[in-house]
């Protein structure tokens, strides 16, 4: 896979830097400590089961993200993108 498929194209220096120190809602936050809790405890629902995977997929998904605004950041502040 080529460098160039990690990079965002057309995405602004600011934007760039908003995605990489993006973090999860405190409201997320707090749902996602009450699943994980009751997780460990044993006593999730199975919907509340999918939920949680859900959240978790979407913190994978931010993860990702924000490493590949990072990634473009440095790209962008090497000279000729090397």
């Amino acid at each position: 896979m080529s460098n160039e498929t990690h990079i965002l194209p057309n995405v602004s220096a600011a934007g760039l830097k908003a995605l990489a120190d993006a973090v999860l809602a405190p409201k997320m936050h707090a749902k996602l400590d009450d699943l994980l809790a009751r997780n460990a405890d044993g006593t999730l629902a199975a919907e509340e089961q999918k939920e949680l995977d859900a959240i978790i997929e979407q913190i994978d998904e931010l993860n990702l993200l924000k490493a590949r605004a990072e990634y473009t950041l440095r790209q962008q502040d090497q000279p000729n993108g090397q």
